[in-house]
């Protein structure tokens, strides 16, 4: 068995936060924004591609309610796209007002988040924590980059900051016993609204969720015979753990949980880890040299395999996989190859064909411009 590094009390919250810290960093900012400055690729046309999206339209009006009803599949959507779609706007504005310092993106920004916090009160039906993890993921990306960075006024920041605590904070620092790319998201998001209340206590809770629901994401052959599973989710026999991981009997390393059901979900999980992976990393515990790291690292690389094409085995998925795994490989890969000088050959194959490196429109948005071949 492996030993993997405690990377300072594991789960616990830095003495002073670092700002802005939700999973891209004042130095990350200035390196993207001195590149597209100075025209250079992919983070020109990383940008170039952020600022033609309906995201970083100026003319966006913000359709907020106070009940969020979001169904399985999102079926019904009460207001779910919107919501998803206003927290991914709010932070392409901040990033917009960062690189240009444009003071309307900065405004709409600000409009965009306000707007939701006059109004939404709760998140309901099936889909509730699932929705509040995606939406709760980029509303703090946004915050922080306009709270630390925007030299004009944000009045109602604190009205902002109550949302987060009372709307969203509840709803996901529980978990899910779901699949895991849920409790995932929903960790991101805790651990980003975490940074930006400067919540302590929530901040570990949400963190020690993670490590316990990553462990039991992505398997490696260190773990044994068979996957670690979360406390709580009574997967207590070889056959249970069979089902939940949709069927799949044979666990090689860099599996998910979720390979053999599809690999946009899949892709949403991987997501998640790496962005809590890098949040931890900017508030000053880095844990991809930790077990995180390595079940990060086996994850890109077992799907970008497929991803890419190769064959598929008999015994993986019945000789099926679903393929779509999304824009998602950016911070992982930065971080693991560029940053740690780990060989990741099929991850960077497929990370330099996907450039630049869009939104999914739930949580995922323009990581080439913040993440690709990023030094800071």
């Amino acid at each position: 068995m492996i030993a993997w590094p405690a990377a300072r009390h594991a789960d616990a919250a830095p003495t002073a936060f670092v700002h802005p810290g939700v999973t891209v960093s004042k130095a990350q900012l200035d390196f993207a924004r001195t590149e597209v400055n100075a025209g250079a690729q992919p983070w020109k046309g990383a940008f170039d591609q952020m600022m033609s999206s309906k995201y970083a339209d100026l003319n966006r009006t913000p359709k907020p309610r106070a009940t969020v009803e979001c169904g399985s599949y999102s079926d019904p959507d009460h207001g779910c796209t919107d919501e998803r779609q206003d927290a991914i706007a709010a932070y392409t504005d901040a990033l917009a007002w960062y690189i240009t310092r444009d003071d309307r993106y900065a405004k709409k920004s600000i409009e965009l988040m306000d707007a939701w916090s006059a109004v939404i009160k709760e998140h309901t039906n099936s889909n509730a924590p699932l929705q509040t993890g995606w939406a709760g993921s980029s509303w703090p990306k946004a915050a922080e980059i306009i709270k630390y960075t925007y030299t004009g006024s944000w009045p109602n920041s604190g009205r902002f900051a109550t949302m987060l605590r009372n709307v969203y904070l509840p709803e996901i620092i529980n978990g899910s016993h779901s699949n895991g790319n849920w409790e995932l998201s929903m960790m991101e998001a805790a651990v980003g609204i975490s940074v930006f209340l400067e919540d302590k206590a929530s901040y570990d809770k949400a963190m020690a969720k993670f490590r316990t629901r990553t462990a039991a994401y992505v398997y490696l052959s260190s773990d044994g015979d068979l996957p670690k599973t979360v406390p709580g989710q009574n997967l207590d026999t070889k056959a249970k753990i069979v089902s939940y991981w949709q069927g799949q009997s044979t666990f090689v390393t860099g599996l998910t949980q979720e390979t053999c059901r599809d690999f946009t979900h899949t892709g949403y999980g991987i997501s998640a880890i790496s962005h809590v992976a890098e949040t931890s990393r900017i508030q000053g515990q880095d844990l991809y040299g930790t077990d995180v790291g390595e079940r990060l690292r086996q994850a890109l690389g077992f799907q970008a395999r497929y991803q890419l094409g190769a064959a598929v085995p008999g015994w993986l998925c019945g000789g099926s996989l679903k393929l779509g795994l999304g824009p998602v490989t950016e911070v992982g890969y930065n971080a693991l190859h560029n940053r740690l000088g780990i060989a990741m050959s099929n991850t960077q194959s497929l990370t330099e064909q996907q450039r630049p490196a869009g939104t999914n429109s739930l949580f995922v948005a323009w990581e080439t411009l913040t993440h690709g071949d990023n030094p800071s």
